[in-house]
């Protein structure tokens, strides 16, 4: 990818804290470090948990030894392993720098569902393009591609440093970055994506759910496309979250007095 992201300056304006983006990435870093205790198990648990397919729509079956769970479950336990050090600490970068924002605008439990329903549609996605594979798909890419899509229907106008060929330091609004991650993976579609490692089909689909997905998921009054709120309830907790950070020792710089 060209433009690498590293930050982005948005803050939080709902929620102390991205507690469900944070465990997302510790189930995803220790279930990754469990995969690899497996040793050479590794290639059979992943046949048994990744989402095949041929498998998902009946055209093949699992040998008895492998069949270990549901098909359908798979469009979950699929989301939660990852092939190498590099698959999962490049998805958990991005979930990291996106993830926040979209949590902060829809609450912990509706980003959970949000989450793993673009996570199931993105696999769908890929198993459609592709419904005789009986290769097994595995990662968080599809999940976090909703994110993405997500982010971008929210803050198109947020800044991103990343590194420009992973070398040169740029700060540039999210819908360059992510409009040129979405136009990277259209374009890889059109060469041999059925005989490509990565699963552009699920990257698509993701995005498209989670830039669709948003609209319905957000807070009540929560704006998109960076506009400022209508609903002045959610304007003032935004302006009193804001005014909390630049000033933290007080509840609000407004009632304070002058001269105590």
């Amino acid at each position: 990818m060209a433009l690498f992201p590293l930050k982005d300056d948005n803050p939080l304006k709902n929620v102390s804290f991205q507690y469900v983006t944070v465990t997302l990435i510790a189930l995803n870093v220790v279930l990754f470090l469990w995969e690899l205790t497996q040793g050479t198990k590794m290639d059979s648990l992943i046949y048994s948990l990744g989402a095949i397919p041929a498998v998902l729509f009946g055209i093949a079956e699992l040998p008895p030894r492998l069949d270990l769970i549901p098909s359908w479950a798979t469009l979950i336990t699929s989301l939660f392993l990852h092939g190498g050090w590099m698959h999962l600490l490049g998805n958990m970068l991005f979930l990291w720098i996106f993830g926040d924002n979209v949590e902060d605008s829809m609450g912990h439990f509706r980003y959970i569902v949000f989450y793993l329903l673009c996570g199931v549609l993105a696999t769908l996605m890929h198993a459609s393009a592709q419904p005789d594979s009986e290769a097994p798909l595995i990662g968080a890419s599809g999940a976090i591609s909703g994110v993405l899509g997500a982010y971008l229907i929210l803050h198109p106008r947020a800044r991103l440093l990343v590194l420009f060929m992973t070398v040169i330091p740029l700060r540039l609004p999210a819908w360059i970055v992510l409009g040129s991650w979405i136009l990277l993976q259209l374009f890889n579609l059109t060469g041999d994506s059925a005989g490509s490692d990565v699963a552009w089909w699920a990257h698509v689909g993701g995005f498209i759910a989670g830039a669709i997905l948003i609209v319905p998921f957000r807070r009540k009054g929560m704006p998109l496309f960076d506009a400022e709120p209508a609903n002045p309830v959610v304007a003032e907790r935004i302006e009193r979250r804001h005014a909390r950070s630049i000033f933290p020792n007080t509840v609000d710089p407004r009632r304070r007095h002058i001269g105590l």
